[in-house]
């Protein structure tokens, strides 16, 4: 009874999101409208009795669904990727919308305005969004300081990455930002990600090269390591400069790899739909999910689950997920799917994901983890 009230619930607010909610926000700027949307989570998140609705409205829990992994407990495998929460202001309302984890950020050094001028762009046919905020954030200080002390429902995972400015294009001032922002976190979140693969900032991607990635990890790595450390490749890397990073990730005992952040190609079929695309900025959601689910497998495959995978880009569906998670995932995380399906999406992804490991005769996901990517 409980699956299917959860089922209705569900159809009956994707109905609605659908055919009022979003024709109404796609008619609004693009960062207006995520302005708007991390507003309205602040204030749903600000007391219990909205956290407590809005956990009527869209969560669902099964604990087939619960996983620990580096000793972090997960309650569901659907995450909220980096590039959302910029600031951390919706830890306390996404575990009620039905989130397993949520990855803030990216926070850098240093305060950062982004770019300037339009940073977003949807492609509404392609189902795809174009980013070129430039890591816009406040700063890992003042990010830091906001979050001290507070207690999570859900793992929160903090993304770094090095300030947008031209002072730290210089390799040495590059990795005394990540450091800065590193430092910060030691006693706050779950998880650290080291975001090397943003497209959008000044001196390109320069630690998706091993040898300044090695300078990267020798510097964070002579800090008390005081919790799991991933890493968020491209989907735009060769197999070779994949295993150059694998090798010194290794090196430095790196727990795991975020597959995959934006992507910068423009040569891809599924965004031939939409016209006028932007020349800067990264592509997420369905136009990256092809190359996203190539490195999931790839990295997998090459290192026998020796890393935990999260996958992230094009995930829509359950069956989406449970792609990235027979590849080789333990994780999933999303951004566009919420955008363009709504927030029962979670939901829906998660209610699936029980329907398909029970087709497959698996008891928990992570039974799942690996089982298309056996060779």
């Amino acid at each position: 009874m409980k699956e299917i009230t959860i089922t209705i619930r569900n159809r009956v607010t994707r109905f609605f999101y659908k055919r009022a909610v979003r024709p109404l926000y796609f008619r609004i700027d693009e960062e207006v409208t995520h302005q708007r949307a991390v507003a309205l989570g602040r204030i749903l998140g600000s007391n219990t009795v909205t956290r407590a609705l809005t956990r009527m409205a869209f969560s669902y829990s099964h604990p087939n669904l619960t996983q620990t992994i580096k000793g972090i407990t997960f309650p569901n495998p659907v995450g909220l990727a980096a590039g959302f929460d910029k600031d951390a202001y919706l830890t306390r309302i996404l575990p009620s919308i039905g989130f397993g984890f949520e990855e803030i950020g990216s926070v850098t050094g240093e305060p950062c305005e982004g770019n300037p001028g339009k940073r977003l762009w949807r492609l509404i046919k392609s189902k795809g969004i174009v980013v070129y905020y430039g890591l816009k954030n406040e700063g890992a200080e003042r990010i830091s300081e906001r979050l001290k002390g507070k207690k999570f429902l859900i793992p929160i995972g903090i993304n770094i990455a090095k300030t947008n400015t031209k002072k730290t294009v210089d390799l040495e001032a590059g990795v005394e930002d990540y450091v800065k922002a590193y430092k910060a976190f030691s006693d706050i979140g779950d998880y650290y990600t080291i975001n090397i693969s943003c497209p959008n900032t000044f001196g390109g991607e320069p630690f998706s090269d091993a040898h300044k990635l090695e300078k990267l990890l020798s510097r964070i790595f002579e800090l008390p390591k005081t919790k799991p450390i991933f890493i968020k490749l491209s989907p735009d890397l060769s197999h070779q400069e994949i295993d150059d990073i694998i090798f010194i990730s290794k090196r430095y005992g790196v727990d795991g790899f975020i597959c995959t952040n934006l992507s910068k190609k423009r040569d891809n079929k599924n965004m031939l739909l939409d016209s006028n695309i932007p020349d800067a900025g990264g592509i997420s959601g369905k136009p990256a999910e092809e190359a996203s689910n190539r490195i999931v497998r790839y990295v997998y495959g090459k290192t026998k689950g020796e890393f935990i995978i999260i996958g992230c880009g094009g995930v829509f569906t359950a069956e989406d997920a449970y792609k990235k998670i027979k590849l080789g995932a333990s994780l999933v995380q999303l951004i566009t799917g919420m955008i363009f399906e709504g927030p029962q999406i979670i939901s829906e992804i998660n209610q699936g994901l029980i329907y398909l490991i029970k087709k497959d005769g698996f008891q928990n996901i992570s039974e799942a983890v690996g089982k298309d990517n056996a060779s």
